[in-house]
């Protein structure tokens, strides 16, 4: 396989997260194409669901394309399509710099409106987290929340998350507040979260992580 990442699947108890192929693609943006948010608020820190037609339907692969494309051991980023029984729900992001000296990884996500309030927010981040704590070897997740993105605040907090600082971002231009999460490795509840990892041995190098 000449993309290892193709292969690695995390799977939870209900979902199934892995790196999406071109050959995702299409049900991906469909999904995304339905509805994440109300479009009168932005709870992202970049706006990019506010762009429309062509360029929405372009810019959504060319995230992937860039993500892979852009790849090293010392800086990574890892947009996982999550499927609940085959279908496509959302994508949960983990991404790092520098992982081996800093032990650190972050994350972002998004979710397909039928399936907001079911939990599976909470329990695809759990899936990354589990992921990053227990195999690559990070010790502290940082996420954050901008200003009235209560479902990925109430996610922080259930997830055991503690407030590390405020910030600001302007996705659409104007400065809105940001509360930036952090989560220590001995805090994660992973008796909660139990994860099955497979195709990790074929691209832990990828990873910058010994065999």
């Amino acid at each position: 396989m000449p993309w290892p990442l193709f292969d690695l699947t995390l799977r939870s108890a209900r979902l199934e997260l892995r790196s999406p192929t071109d050959d995702d693609l299409p049900a991906l943006l469909e999904t995304a194409r339905a509805g994440i948010h109300d479009p009168a608020t932005m709870p992202f820190a970049v706006a990019w669901t506010d762009a429309r037609g062509d360029a929405f339907d372009q810019g959504f692969p060319q995230f992937f394309w860039r993500a892979r494309a852009s790849w090293s051991a010392d800086a990574w980023s890892l947009p996982l399509a999550v499927f609940v029984d085959g279908r496509p729900i959302g994508v949960q992001e983990i991404r790092a710099t520098s992982l081996r000296a800093e032990r650190t990884v972050d994350t972002g996500s998004w979710l397909g409106i039928p399936w907001h309030g079911q939990g599976f927010g909470t329990e695809m981040r759990a899936a990354v987290l589990a992921f990053a704590f227990d195999h690559l070897g990070a010790v502290t997740a940082r996420s954050g929340v901008v200003e009235g993105n209560d479902a990925s605040r109430r996610v922080s907090i259930k997830l055991r998350y503690q407030l590390d600082g405020i910030g600001e971002v302007a996705p659409r231009g104007t400065p809105v507040r940001e509360e930036r999460f952090v989560l220590d490795r001995s805090d994660f509840e992973r008796e909660r979260w139990p994860l099955t990892v497979e195709g990790f041995d074929d691209c832990r190098a990828m990873f910058g992580l010994q065999p």
